[in-house]
């Protein structure tokens, strides 16, 4: 670790020995974590086959008329978003909008739900009023345990729609609710980090069949 001078003050530029024992408590802790990070996102690499498989489902149920529902909770709120942003925006490239809705985004059903009928159906009373045969509902959770995840893999079956997750390590109730599960193992924070690289992969998987069947 090499010290320059500032005009604000002393800084640290990490050499290629990694930290040292003048590294500072904050630092460590960042390089920590990114450290923690790496070999969980590397596990991807495991999940490829996986992957690209539902991007083939994914890309060709959207492509004929078909919508993704996506929930979580949390993080995994922002992760879900984060999908459905990219399939009625644009994930790299002009393409038509598919139809993808983030069911945790929609504030007053959520608050009407869940005082009406308590949170645990947030999710799952908007999968019985949107989802149809041939939809897919996402559903990101590290632990795999939300009651509000389970009972809206629950109404996914019910209204015929494909239920798949993105959760933390195995066994956990909602990989055993779905009809098919990625499970990354790791802090719940890594995980995350994970998802949103699963997710983008998953995207950039899916953008050429979306643009194929855009131009039909």
């Amino acid at each position: 670790m090499t010290i320059e001078q500032t005009g604000i003050g002393t800084t640290e530029t990490p050499t290629s020995d990694g930290p040292t024992s003048d590294t500072s408590a904050s630092t460590r802790t960042v390089l920590e974590h990114i450290a923690a990070s790496v070999p969980v996102i590397a596990s991807l690499v495991d999940h490829g086959d996986h992957i690209a498989a539902w991007a083939d489902d994914i890309a060709a149920r959207l492509v004929a008329g078909r919508r993704l529902l996506a929930a979580g909770n949390g993080g995994s709120a922002a992760e879900a978003q984060h999908l459905t942003s990219e399939l009625t925006g644009r994930f790299d490239g002009d393409r038509p909008a598919y139809s993808a809705i983030s069911l945790h985004a929609e504030t007053s059903a959520v608050t009407a739900i869940g005082n009406d009928y308590g949170f645990e159906e947030v999710f799952a009373r908007q999968v019985r009023a949107h989802a149809r045969a041939g939809d897919v509902v996402v559903l990101l959770s590290t632990s795999g345990k939300s009651p509000n995840l389970l009972a809206a893999a629950a109404a996914a079956r019910d209204a015929g729609a494909r239920s798949i997750a993105m959760t933390g390590a195995l066994p956990n109730p909602l990989a055993a609710a779905v009809d098919d599960v990625i499970a990354i193992d790791g802090p719940s924070a890594n995980v995350q980090e994970a998802q949103l690289v699963l997710v983008h992969a998953l995207c950039r998987a899916m953008e050429p069949a979306l643009r194929r069947g855009g131009t039909r």
